[in-house]
């Protein structure tokens, strides 16, 4: 059985997720994310390296960190999982520059009941100044923690690049176009940008669909809009996608925010 609930309050997205056979496709998110482990195993790949999460595991991604997602065995896991826009985050924590988690897992009771009780609070329907102080709470908790700078900042041409497959978002992705801006062979890019990024410009591309579909879902309440401004065939195929982002199809996920 796999079971995936989203609540949103105060900018902050929660899920509450069950998980026995479902795998997440390799992807990134724009947030800033902490969850728990409350049962089983979480096993992931991130940058790269293999993670185990285990119970009361805290769990750290930065953004547009390149990361899957299983259970570890068929037991499966439970687990909750808070999501926070990065100007959101940095202003709590004042900060003016993206910073890092230095490390994908940690066991730290503070930490964990700070995640639980902000994420508890925004599946139940608290009031919103409620979970946004809860969410003051959780940030005093990470004090302790040393940040590291940004040392994964985009080169020119990466950033380029991103720019013009954000540029193209309702359209199929035109590789050859992109590759004459940058003066590059398509095999070139290809590589250079998986070495840089941690996924391939498709499934970057791909993904700023996704995303792109969810905030329009969250802004404007239909579904079928934002098919269209993203340049899906249809809502099978927004469907499928969404699903092997966030566990839970589009149509699912817009049910959640009534």
């Amino acid at each position: 059985m796999n079971k995936f609930i989203y609540r949103k309050s105060a900018g902050i997205t929660v899920l509450s997720a069950n998980m026995t056979d479902f795998t997440y496709k390799k992807h990134a998110h724009q947030e800033y994310a902490m969850g728990v482990t409350l049962r089983g195993i979480q096993k992931y790949n991130l940058d790269g390296t293999l993670q185990l999460s285990h119970q009361n595991g805290v769990m750290f991604f930065n953004p547009e960190q390149a990361h899957d997602g299983m259970a570890q065995d068929k037991t499966g896991l439970d687990y909750v999982m808070i999501y926070i826009d990065p100007q959101l985050f940095l202003e709590v924590i004042e900060k003016k520059d993206i910073v890092r988690f230095p490390k994908p897992v940690v066991y730290d009771d503070r930490l964990k009941q700070g995640i639980l009780n902000l994420s508890y609070a925004i599946l139940s329907g608290k009031d919103e100044a409620i979970c946004s102080e809860l969410f003051v709470s959780l940030t005093d908790s990470l004090v302790q923690t040393k940040f590291s700078t940004d040392n994964k900042k985009d080169t020119a041409l990466i950033h380029k690049a991103k720019n013009m497959l954000h540029a193209n978002l309702e359209q199929v992705l035109k590789l050859d176009e992109i590759c004459n801006e940058l003066h590059l062979s398509k095999f070139k890019f290809i590589r250079f940008f998986k070495e840089n990024t941690g996924i391939s410009p498709y499934q970057y591309f791909l993904n700023c669909k996704i995303e792109l579909a969810k905030q329009l879902i969250e802004k404007n309440r239909d579904i079928y809009s934002a098919v269209a401004a993203c340049g899906f065939v249809d809502l099978t195929h927004l469907n499928k996608h969404f699903k092997s982002v966030y566990g839970t199809t589009a149509f699912e996920y817009m049910s959640y925010l009534n």
